[in-house]
């Protein structure tokens, strides 16, 4: 009995400690040990057909830092960080997406656009950095109000964007 758990040991410890080079999230920082995520305005309600929600600047800035925090070993820093997010919410809009036979609208659509500018300032050559459009959407029936699905909305729709900045920030496949 005891050579069998000193095998399962052995076993188990070899597996947890060679995964030290590979990381299961995909994140690739190279040299890079902290970040930062500056705050991302909202100007959606500068973008026609779009309006203004507050208070998502700060969730999505946050959502930001956390997608980063969890799915890396980076450290946040507030100023100077190895690698820099920044941006704004350049769209936060509702439209209709099917019609009844009615003629009315049967779901309806909200879509989240946000504008990223990142800096790795760990290479030299700028061949990492971006400035880039990310959105996504979520659809919810037309006899609901935005109100009663917006908290799960945001929720999935910071979670796309947020992990498609990740992936082309960080992800080097």
């Amino acid at each position: 009995m005891k050579l069998k758990s000193f095998i399962f040991l052995a076993a188990t410890s070899l597996v947890l400690f060679s995964c030290g080079v590979y990381n299961f999230t995909g994140g690739n920082p190279g040299t890079a040990t902290t970040f930062q995520v500056n705050y991302f305005q909202n100007y959606a309600s500068q973008s026609p057909g779009s309006i203004f929600e507050p208070g998502m600047d700060r969730d999505f800035t946050l959502a930001l830092q956390d997608r980063i925090l969890n799915q890396s070993s980076l450290d946040i820093i507030s100023n100077g960080g190895d690698l820099v997010y920044e941006g704004e919410i350049v769209e936060y809009r509702i439209s209709p997406m099917t019609a009844t036979a009615q003629q009315t609208a049967a779901q309806n659509r909200l879509s989240i656009a946000v504008k990223v500018r990142f800096t790795n300032n760990t290479i030299e050559d700028g061949s990492k950095d971006f400035d880039q459009r990310f959105s996504f959407f979520f659809d919810y029936p037309a006899n609901s109000q935005l109100s009663s699905v917006k908290t799960e909305a945001h929720d999935i729709i910071f979670e796309r964007i947020t992990q498609d900045i990740f992936n082309a920030s960080l992800a080097d496949w």
